[in-house]
């Protein structure tokens, strides 16, 4: 049997110290709803590293994560703290054994200001699509 993973490692400026310390609540308030959720969210770990500085917010998976709830978690972040500018990170999708469809992955860009979607991708099914149009580019 294949396992499947989501993998992501990504920073976000917070602007303060203090904001980064009251991040952590809206992390952990983000994390109880996501273990209500059936089945419950992989989520993703958040740390506040000194190499990072003492603004960024660093969140990465935990064997695998989950990319909706890091894009809640920065919306939260962005309305709370009124960040303002683009952000946005990448994932990679893997397996734990060779299959067809177990690689792909994904990218997510937000305004901050509003919490809107700037612009995403997903390749999961991609190739598959690309490859079956006809006369589509290769």
């Amino acid at each position: 049997m294949a396992d499947y993973f989501t993998h992501f490692s990504c920073l976000l400026d917070v602007g303060t110290s203090e904001n980064a310390i009251r991040a952590l609540d809206l992390y952990n308030a983000l994390s109880q709803e996501g273990a209500s959720e059936e089945p419950p969210s992989e989520g993703f770990l958040l740390s506040i590293q000194p190499e990072h500085g003492g603004t960024n917010l660093w969140m990465r998976d935990d064997v695998s994560g989950d990319p909706q709830r890091v894009i809640d978690f920065v919306i939260r972040c962005a309305a709370a703290f009124h960040l303002t500018g683009r952000w946005g990170f990448q994932y990679a999708n893997t397996c734990s054994k060779p299959r067809l469809d177990g690689f792909g992955g994904g990218g997510h860009v937000l305004d901050l200001a509003t919490g809107e979607t700037v612009d995403w991708i997903y390749t999961d099914g991609w190739l598959d699509q690309t490859l079956s149009d006809e006369g589509g580019p290769l």
